[in-house]
């Protein structure tokens, strides 16, 4: 889907992120975080409906330039004074969806080096190309082409920071 509330996962559980200072610069940063183009746009108010457990994040700034949300000013997790009537969301993209949810290879994968999901390119003549390699379990491997597609090299670009 292209469009949704917005939630995060941290420390075990999912939450929301409020919608103070959200505005589209946010949206264009979770958009790139997932893998996703468009026209990113920011929705307040519980535009795609409230969510339920805790409020994560709050005060989010991006510039717009980020590759992940860790990555922009933000309150400290946890920290905030919202309800869930302020859950942020945003649109990736012209049509309709479901709730969009942030996993957690996903939030931290371009930001810490060798977390768990995290993805580099090896081999190749410029930082731009090469072998497709996750780090897991302490281990940098590759990944088997059996049924990759330029959609799969499309998520890994993205991931990577690139559009």
């Amino acid at each position: 889907s292209f469009e949704g509330r917005v939630e995060v996962y941290h420390d075990g559980r999912w939450g929301t992120i409020c919608d103070d200072q959200w505005d589209d610069r946010d949206a264009e940063v979770v958009c790139r975080q997932l893998g996703l183009s468009g026209n990113p746009k920011a929705l307040s108010w519980a535009h795609y409906g409230q969510g339920s457990g805790p409020i994560l994040l709050d005060e989010v700034e991006c510039s717009g330039n980020e590759l992940s949300l860790d990555q922009c000013k933000k309150s400290d997790w946890g920290q905030q004074n919202c309800d869930h009537i302020e859950d942020a969301g945003v649109s990736c993209d012209p049509f309709t969806g479901t709730d969009l949810q942030l996993y957690a290879t996903q939030m931290w994968s371009v930001v810490l080096p060798y977390f768990k999901g995290t993805v580099r390119l090896a081999g190749g003549r410029s930082p731009t190309e090469g072998r497709v390699e996750v780090y897991y379990n302490g281990d940098w491997g590759t990944v088997c082409d059996d049924g990759w597609t330029d959609l799969g090299a499309q998520v890994v670009c993205r991931q990577l920071g690139f559009r």
